[in-house]
């Protein structure tokens, strides 16, 4: 009866709202995904054979950074099919290939498979940025800030909250069921795509479609576009820079212990928390004082956040200020997600959310190896202060990318 009446309060929503609901818990699964092998990686690369050190890191960070490559390198393809053929088509195809590609690490037996795995799931990537094209153009406008607020919780929180989901099922189920796990529930995205999302779409024919360098060239704000395009890379770069380092400093806080794994899983997932808390409530905000205003706001608060975290004495401490991290990114992401939906023409939305989602894997790509070099150099407290100096630039950019804006008003 419960379940009866959970469904048809589902179906009274607006189609928008019931897209929201279906492409959140899309975006949060695929944001898992892409991030639960991290806590991982390297123990599971340990298994498929004898490596020395290097060799061990050699190839844990080809297994990352694969994925991430190939995505940067495929997602304007897959936008130009979005806006050909239409954005839940694409839906279809990256939750069913995700579930597929994941499902099979578990079955992997040497590390070379896991690698070519690893790159295929970058290949048939694009869940998240085709579920923002999708409701983007569904959506109202007046309401874009705080829905494109909520989506983005699900991929923030998905990945965020990933290390600790993979890291607690590894160590209760076993690496491989982890993958299994993971894959059957990106093929319950599949299946919720296929029935509940609705997408009333009018296809490009590929004659009429525009090449890419004419669709810029027509872009009322082509500064602000490529501005958000450079700082989604900074946001997702000043992110990730911590990450190869993030373990090592927790137990540089402790000591060494056993619980180290657990906390630093812990430590990880704590902006996920703050960000799905925050984000509806900055993208309401957005859409009354203006997104580039958030925007702003929200780098200015992670520069005032990162530079602390290098003379934290304790990893509460620590654990405090990665909260707040938390409430910063709930400003970023969606911000920058509204300013690209604003002053984009919808036939386009597509490629230029593709465009837009090449720039954040290159993010992830470029981020852990700014702090792995700085960490290198320096030690792991210059991750943090170098991180806010990278914060501080995307500010710069930001405020120059978005003075027309400010000049309008």
């Amino acid at each position: 009866m419960k379940f009866f009446l959970k469904e048809k309060i589902f179906y009274k929503r607006q189609e928008w709202e019931r897209n929201l609901i279906v492409l959140w818990f899309g975006t949060f699964m695929a944001g898992v995904g892409f991030s639960l092998i991290m806590p991982f990686m390297s123990l599971y690369i340990d298994t498929l054979g004898s490596f020395s050190h290097a060799q061990l890191n050699f190839w844990s960070g080809c297994a990352f950074s694969s994925t991430f490559l190939l995505s940067a390198i495929i997602s304007p393809l897959w936008g130009r099919l979005a806006d050909e053929k239409g954005r839940k088509l694409m839906l279809l195809r990256a939750s069913f290939g995700m579930a597929i590609t994941i499902s099979l690490m578990g079955l992997v037996t040497n590390v070379y498979q896991l690698v070519l795995l690893r790159a295929i799931q970058g290949l048939v990537s694009g869940y998240i940025s085709n579920a923002t094209a999708l409701i983007a153009t569904c959506t109202p406008r007046e309401k874009s800030g705080q829905v494109l607020g909520i989506l983005t919780t699900g991929n923030v929180t998905g990945g965020l909250l990933g290390p600790l989901i993979g890291g607690i099922i590894a160590s209760s189920l076993g690496y491989r069921i982890t993958f299994f796990v993971t894959g059957s529930l990106m093929f319950l995205v599949f299946l919720l795509t296929l029935f509940f999302v609705k997408e009333t779409f009018v296809p490009v024919k590929r004659v009429d479609m525009q090449p890419a360098k004419e669709i810029f060239k027509q872009l009322p704000n082509k500064r602000i576009i490529i501005g958000m395009f450079l700082t989604t890379l900074i946001i997702q770069a000043s992110n990730n820079s911590i990450s190869p380092i993030l373990s090592l400093y927790v137990r540089e806080l402790i000591g060494h212990s056993q619980n180290v794994a657990l906390i630093s899983g812990v430590v990880a997932s704590i902006p996920g928390i703050a960000t799905l808390i925050a984000a509806p409530q900055m993208g309401r905000l957005g859409d009354r004082i203006g997104s580039e205003k958030i925007l702003k706001i929200g780098l200015i608060f992670a520069i005032l956040v990162f530079i602390p975290m290098a003379f934290v004495q304790n990893v509460w401490q620590l654990g405090v200020l990665r909260f707040f991290v938390g409430i910063s990114d709930a400003c970023l992401l969606p911000g920058v997600q509204t300013l690209i939906t604003k002053n984009s023409p919808r036939n386009a939305a597509g490629r230029i959310f593709s465009y837009n989602q090449s720039f954040q894997a290159m993010g992830n790509v470029v981020g852990p190896f700014i702090g792995s070099t700085v960490a290198g150099f320096f030690d792991y407290r210059g991750v943090f202060l170098s991180t806010a100096g990278l914060v501080g630039i995307n500010f710069l950019l930001v405020k120059k990318h978005t003075k027309s804006l400010e000049t309008k008003k």
